[in-house]
């Protein structure tokens, strides 16, 4: 096996030990059986994981619980102390400590950040005052983008381990370039699809060379005009951006949207900032 076949089989086997561990975030894990999903000696696969994700297989696991009950705080009938439990934490308290170092805030002003309850019959989102304030939306026109996509099947706030299977991808083939443009593709309404039948696609703009692993594909994402907004925050708040521009700014704007799915771009690395710093550009194809 040559270099190149090497680094794309190392990409594939952590890609299956990720998408092994984010399907059983519930469940006690050991290393060995993680070595053994990705085919890894367990002697040297705590190192092998760490050289290609840049972070431990604890690391990954506490990011992974963390951004679900980051969701389950804004919508969900859990209380604190149940969500805490379910991200592995002994202590209310504990997990305070934990989501706060990350968030900076507590769980509990955390989840005084959800909108009030929608009404479910007509599934209209009430907008609070604050949020209709904080967005504006401005019309762009784009360039297509040939991108490399990994889809995603599911819970649409669990495709950051679809994208950390992408991101080992890339790094294993030198192609983790800091100017390197991240893209979410998503062609469902959460609201209208059973969560577990919702479709998007994970995507980064790598050279036109790049050899593409097991799973990735290239596609282009639509030029054209877009209505644009952009959010600065944790991926978990994006659907009160959502609301604004589909219930608040379209019905206003005398436009109306395209026959394309809606597309987010990524602004900056979420690796290296607080979720109160992630910014997400939501764009919106229009006729």
């Amino acid at each position: 096996m040559n270099r190149s076949q090497t680094f794309a089989s190392y990409s594939t086997r952590i890609g299956k030990v990720v998408a092994f561990l984010s399907q059983r975030l519930d469940q006690p894990l050991t290393l060995a059986q993680l070595a053994q999903v990705g085919h890894f000696s367990p002697w040297h696969f705590h190192r092998i994981y760490r050289g290609q994700m840049g972070e431990t297989v604890t690391a990954t696991l506490r990011r992974l619980r963390l951004h679900r009950a980051a969701a389950e705080l804004l919508d969900g009938p859990r209380s604190i102390a149940q969500i805490a439990r379910r991200a592995g934490y002994g202590s209310t308290a504990a997990f305070t400590r934990a989501f706060g170092t990350t968030y900076r805030c507590t769980p509990a002003a955390f989840r005084q950040r959800r909108a009030a309850p929608s009404d479910t019959e007509h599934r209209q989102p009430a907008l609070r005052a604050q949020d209709i304030a904080m967005y504006t939306a401005q019309i762009d026109i784009f360039p297509p983008v040939r991108v490399a996509a990994l889809p995603h099947r599911g819970d649409y706030q669990q495709i950051g381990a679809t994208f950390d299977r992408l991101m080992a991808w890339a790094g294993q083939h030198g192609l983790s370039n800091p100017g390197a443009r991240s893209f979410g593709v998503y062609y469902d309404a959460p609201r209208d699809v059973p969560v577990d039948e919702l479709r998007s696609d994970a995507c980064l703009q790598v050279p036109a060379d790049a050899p593409l692993a097991d799973g990735i594909r290239w596609i282009e994402i639509a030029g054209g005009r877009h209505a644009v907004i952009v959010h600065t925050g944790p991926y978990a708040e994006l659907e009160r951006a959502y609301d604004w521009l589909f219930c608040h700014w379209l019905p206003d704007s005398f436009e109306e949207a395209g026959d394309a799915p809606v597309v987010e771009e990524y602004l900056n690395d979420p690796s290296t900032l607080p979720p109160s710093q992630w910014r997400t550009a939501i764009c919106l194809p229009l006729k």
